[in-house]
């Protein structure tokens, strides 16, 4: 079972939601593999639930599953740490401090691992106090080379900038990655991101060097009437890819 992510030119991921084995295959094929389905933990009333459910969405699309917490809940953190152990899945959502305990019981180094951090409006700082006891205290503003330390330490893969509101918070955000790609670590843009601004926000995160890229685009490409990801939205989030990476030189062809 293949537990590294299919990026496109060895360079990004899509990461979207998916409502249904069947829509998590579709949008699988839309993106020509290069994507995780994400299926949110919190949608389950058990483990047992999740990975027997879950397990369906593996066979389905070669294991590109992202294990997901649901709205960034800490609250979710043990499940998705317990829950991926079993599973292996290609992909994982953690906060910040259950980075640490998924990796340990995943016992590998391939499955990417992301770890909340939020913006704090400060250019080169980020919030690292989204676990489930810390995010009820005052926020915990560091630099962003110091978090992404201290990720290395506990084995992240990836920061998970959320919620960047489009962009809201772009200097912010440029910040964060030229930090990550000075430091050799993933970055994984989350919150409000859409086709309209989703080629400035991947631009960013390729022109500042990043390594491997893993854009998390949900709600905005969510039908409203079936609640499914609309595959077609998918082939054109692809397209852009392809657009920005072959302006950028890194795209073959």
């Amino acid at each position: 079972m293949n537990k590294t992510p299919n990026y496109l030119n060895e360079r990004v991921c899509l990461n979207i939601l998916a409502k249904s084995v069947e829509n998590a295959q579709a949008c699988y094929e839309a993106a020509e593999g290069h994507v995780v389905l994400g299926v949110l933990s919190k949608n389950y009333s058990s483990d047992e639930a999740a990975i027997e459910d879950m397990t369906r969405y593996q066979a389905a699309t070669d294991n590109a599953l992202s294990v997901g917490l649901g709205a960034g809940d800490p609250n979710q953190s043990t499940m998705v740490t317990r829950i991926s152990a079993k599973l292996q899945p290609q992909h994982v959502n953690q906060v910040f401090t259950g980075a640490a305990a998924s990796r340990a019981l995943l016992g590998q180094s391939e499955t990417v691992i992301n770890a909340l951090v939020s913006p704090t409006g400060k250019v080169g700082y980020v919030n690292i106090a989204t676990g489930p006891l810390s995010s009820q205290q005052p926020v915990a503003e560091i630099p962003v080379e110091t978090a992404i330390a201290l990720l290395k330490d506990m084995g992240a893969s990836s920061v998970k900038y959320f919620p960047m509101k489009g962009l809201a918070h772009k200097e912010e955000f440029i910040a964060v990655a030229k930090a990550c790609a000075a430091h050799d670590f993933y970055l994984e843009p989350t919150g409000g991101i859409d086709l309209d601004n989703y080629e400035e926000i991947l631009q960013i995160a390729v022109d500042a060097g990043v390594k491997k890229i893993i854009p998390h685009i949900y709600s905005s490409i969510i039908d409203g009437e079936t609640g499914d990801t609309r595959p077609e939205d998918v082939q054109t989030l692809l397209a852009m890819t392809k657009n920005v990476l072959k302006k950028n030189g890194s795209m073959e062809g």
